[in-house]
């Protein structure tokens, strides 16, 4: 069932509104967590106290799942599906610079051209391995959040929506991103490391959608 709250405003935006533009500060940390993450991920570690293989942009990037849903429930279904592809569209071009970059002759003096090909290059595969997932994922996020946040509440909803976006994302980016890279083990422990971690810091992080007030008409939801 719909919350008391929801009930009231379904056919009218919240009319106080929050202090400060909650959708633009959770589609800029969202965009901004994004890029991070594919920077992160070209270092891979071990999980503490498993011995699982994880990729570092996993400390990160699940937050950008519910940062989808503060923005999905505040500008609405429609502006959330444009800042993922924005998101998508902006890891492009870091990637496209990182090349670029990489590419510049590097001068006599300065020792680190190696290390920074080998450490940034790499983000290129990852890009798009992130970029293909994100995508998919996080529009299959969007509509899983409408369904379940009309038929029940915000709370179920991002619960919901990022179980299903984490599991699928996982699994996409890891195979594209590591798949004939990394042992086939490793790459299936990355899966499992991934899904662990994204779905214990989403259940951290669902709690804080009661404190986004709905300004999105309902219907836009």
């Amino acid at each position: 069932m719909l919350s008391a709250r929801d009930e009231k405003n379904m056919n009218e935006p919240n009319s106080g509104g929050p202090k400060i533009n909650v959708a633009l500060l959770s589609s800029s940390l969202y965009v901004g967590f994004s890029l991070i993450a594919n920077v992160l991920s070209t270092k891979i570690a071990i999980l503490p106290f498993t011995g699982l293989a994880i990729d570092a942009g996993t400390i990160i990037y699940p937050f950008t799942f519910t940062l989808r849903d503060f923005v999905h429930k505040t500008w609405g279904k429609k502006q959330s599906r444009q800042v993922i592809i924005f998101a998508a569209l902006l890891n492009l071009i870091m990637f496209a610079l990182f090349w670029l970059g990489a590419r510049l002759t590097p001068d006599p003096t300065w020792p680190f051209q190696d290390a920074y090909e080998k450490i940034l290059l790499p983000v290129g595969r990852i890009v798009l391995a992130s970029i293909i997932a994100q995508v998919i994922a996080e529009l299959l996020d969007t509509e899983v959040f409408s369904i379940i946040y009309k038929k029940w509440n915000d709370l179920l909803a991002v619960f919901g929506s990022n179980f299903v976006g984490l599991i699928v994302d996982s699994v996409i980016f890891s195979l594209i991103a590591f798949l004939g890279v990394l042992p086939f083990n490793t790459v299936l422990q990355i899966i499992l490391s991934n899904i662990i971690i994204k779905f214990a810091m989403s259940v951290i992080s669902v709690p804080f959608i009661r404190l986004v007030p709905r300004t999105a008409k309902f219907e836009d939801i």
